[in-house]
């Protein structure tokens, strides 16, 4: 019987192993793209109001780092919309993880809850805005809301979705060595849904970005969406630019990170 990934070509049958160029490829990329954005601007294929060269940016970005924009440099807006996220995201982890993993244990919980998250799981974040804001004002609380209403109903569905996918024939196993009901959660039920709890996470860390964001146009004073909104305002576009990328990287670091510790959690996700 042939085994599992014969015939596969070498590179997908061992992931973890990539040859040493590979790294060249997002520069390149990100080359192809920047040359590509200067042409359209150089040859005036669109105006600069509308997409500014890549040098003005920059500019734009050293007049951040070292002058601010409306009282708020770029560090402190990138700082502020960092510990915002991590308040809420580790919350809606703290509280959606067990959460799910205690609906998909126990039936009476799921009978209970389920009914209520799939009511409030199609509701946009932006629905919840004024409500965060009636209720707790503008400050930080809110933002904190927004994010953690937004996020938790992924981390629970995530978490649900790992417990039912955890072979039956595990289970059986242990349980004819005479596992106990908490046995079989800690060792065959938490680490086969440990992979599915932190693929939720990747998605949730995307989601809590998009409830920041819009919560800070509408109720800040600082932050990266605050930022993006004042400057469209005032149709700094190359502001804008500057705000959509610092976005962006802190959202690649926060998923590095998330994959790092997944490494360490769930090392044998890819080998099972």
């Amino acid at each position: 019987m042939p085994t599992l990934g014969a015939g596969m070509p070498e590179h997908f049958s061992s992931p973890g192993r990539q040859p040493r160029w590979m790294w060249v490829l997002p520069l390149l990329l990100v080359f192809a793209v920047i040359s590509l954005w200067q042409g359209l601007v150089s040859f005036k294929v669109v105006p600069t109001l509308v997409l500014p060269a890549p040098s003005a940016v920059w500019m734009d970005a050293k007049m951040l780092v070292l002058q601010g924009f409306q009282g708020q440099t770029l560090w402190s807006d990138m700082w502020i919309s960092a510990l915002r996220i991590l308040s809420g995201f580790l919350a809606a982890v703290l509280i959606g993880a067990p959460l799910g993993l205690w609906m998909g244990t126990h039936r009476v919980v799921f009978k209970l809850v389920d009914p209520v998250l799939q009511f409030v799981r199609p509701v946009p974040p932006l629905a919840y805005i004024p409500l965060m804001v009636v209720w707790f004002g503008i400050g930080e609380m809110s933002k904190t809301m927004v994010i953690l209403l937004g996020t938790i109903p992924v981390i629970m569905i995530s978490a649900l979705a790992g417990v039912r996918s955890t072979p039956r024939q595990r289970l059986q196993v242990a349980e004819c060595l005479g596992a106990t009901r908490f046995q079989l959660f800690r060792h065959v039920i938490l680490p086969s849904a440990l992979p599915e709890i932190f693929t939720g996470m990747r998605v949730g860390i995307g989601v809590a970005w998009t409830c920041l964001v819009a919560a800070e146009m509408i109720g800040a004073a600082s932050g990266l969406g605050w930022l993006v909104q004042i400057a469209g305002q005032d149709i700094q576009v190359g502001v804008i630019f500057v705000g959509i990328a610092a976005i962006g990287v802190l959202g690649y670091l926060m998923e590095l990170g998330i994959r790092l510790l997944e490494r360490r959690v769930v090392p044998w996700r890819g080998h099972t």
